[in-house]
C-alpha cells in the first residue's frame, strides 16, 4: 500500500527527505506524458530506497511573469495534489511563484533552493530546463553543479519531454473544442471540474428536465466548450448519470449570458448550494436554437437516451 501524500506549501519548513529523487514542473494534468516521468521518478527512488519528491509552482509560473497572459488550468491545486496522491508520489511540494524567485540568479536556484532547500539524492530533469533569472540556467549548468552539491543529474528522455508538452497542449485544445473523447485518452482519466450548485430560473422542470446550475469553484479551470454532453456528478460521495449544457441557452435566453447546467438521471433532492463534481464522458451535440420550448423537449429526450446508451456502455 502506498504512503499517503505529504503535501509541502512552505518551503521554509521542509523535512530531510530521505534519499530525495526529485523532478520539477507545472505537471499540469497529471497526464498519460507525465506518468511516463512519474514511472522513471519511482523506479529511480525504488533503486536507491529513496522518497520521490514533486516540485511544482503556485501560481502558474506564466501569469507572474505575464499578469496579463490567460492561464486555464487541467487541474486546480487540490486536484493536481489528489491524482499524484493517487500514483503514489511520497512528496509534493509547492512553490509559491513570485518575480522574486524567477529573477534570483541560476546558481543561487541551484545552491539555497534546490540543494539547501531539497538536499536532493538524484533530480530527475529535462535537457530543456532552464530556471533562474533570463532562464540563464540549464541541464548542463545543473551538471557542473552537482558535484559540489553532493547530487546526481539524470535526463528526462527527449521523447517524453515532446510527448508532455504535446499533450498538454492537445489536451487543452480539445476540451475547448468539446473533443472528450481525445482528451480523456490522453488524461488517461475523465476530465473533470468541480463547482457549486446556485440557483437558475427553473425553466427546465416546466420541460419535464430540471436542471442544477452549476458555478465553477476556480475561476483558472478550464471549462469544456460549448455544447451538449454525456456526464456523471458526483454528490456526497455518490456518482449519477447525467447530461450537461455548457452556453447560452439561445432557445430561451438573449444568448448574452454563458451558463452550465446539468440535468442529473433520476435524481430529486435539493442541493443548493452543494459542492458537486462533474466527469466529461462524452460529447454529444452542439447547443442549437429551437423554434419551440416542444422542440426543445423532445431533443432532450433525444439527449437522454443516447446518454444513456453511453453511461450504460
Amino acid at each position: 500500500m502506498n504512503k499517503a501524500l505529504q503535501i509541502h506549501p512552505d518551503i521554509s519548513v521542509l523535512p530531510f527527505f530521505r534519499n530525495a529523487v526529485v523532478t520539477i514542473g507545472t505537471f499540469d494534468g497529471v497526464h498519460t506524458g507525465h506518468k511516463q516521468i512519474i514511472k522513471q521518478l519511482k523506479e529511480e527512488a525504488k533503486r536507491i530506497n529513496g522518497e520521490t519528491v514533486i516540485v511544482t509552482f503556485f501560481p502558474h509560473p506564466r501569469k507572474v511573469i505575464n499578469p496579463d497572459a490567460s492561464i486555464e488550468l487541467l487541474n486546480t491545486p487540490e486536484e493536481k495534489a489528489t491524482l499524484l496522491a493517487a500514483e503514489g508520489i511520497d512528496h509534493l511540494v509547492i512553490v509559491p511563484f513570485t518575480k522574486a524567485f524567477a529573477e534570483q540568479p541560476a546558481s543561487e536556484y541551484i545552491t539555497v533552493f534546490l540543494q539547501g532547500r531539497l538536499h536532493p539524492h538524484t533530480v530527475i530533469i529535462g535537457y530543456d530546463h532552464r530556471f533562474g533569472k533570463n532562464r540563464e540556467g540549464n541541464y548542463l549548468m545543473l551538471e557542473a553543479f552537482s558535484k559540489q552539491c553532493n547530487f546526481e543529474v539524470k535526463e528526462i528522455p527527449e521523447k517524453v519531454l515532446l510527448e508532455t508538452a504535446v499533450s498538454s497542449t492537445r489536451i487543452r485544445k480539445a476540451i475547448v473544442e468539446g473533443d472528450i473523447a481525445t482528451a480523456n485518452a490522453l488524461l488517461g482519466y475523465d476530465y473533470f471540474f468541480g463547482g457549486t450548485v446556485v440557483d437558475g430560473n427553473k425553466l427546465g422542470r416546466t420541460l419535464g428536465y430540471p436542471t442544477a446550475n452549476i458555478q465553477p469553484d476556480n475561476p483558472e479551470k478550464l471549462i469544456p466548450g460549448f455544447g451538449i454532453y454525456t456526464v456523471e456528478v458526483e454528490i456526497k460521495g455518490r456518482k449519477y448519470g447525467g447530461m450537461m449544457s455548457i452556453g447560452t441557452r439561445p432557445t430561451i435566453d438573449d444568448g448574452n449570458t454563458s451558463v452550465i447546467e446539468v440535468n442529473i438521471f433520476d435524481f430529486n433532492d435539493n442541493i443548493y448550494g452543494e459542492s458537486i463534481k462533474v466527469y466529461m464522458k462524452a460529447y454529444l451535440r452542439p447547443e442549437l436554437k429551437f423554434n419551440s420550448l416542444d422542440a426543445l423537449r423532445d431533443q432532450l429526450a433525444l439527449d437522454k437516451e443516447d446518454s444513456l446508451r453511453i453511461l450504460t456502455r
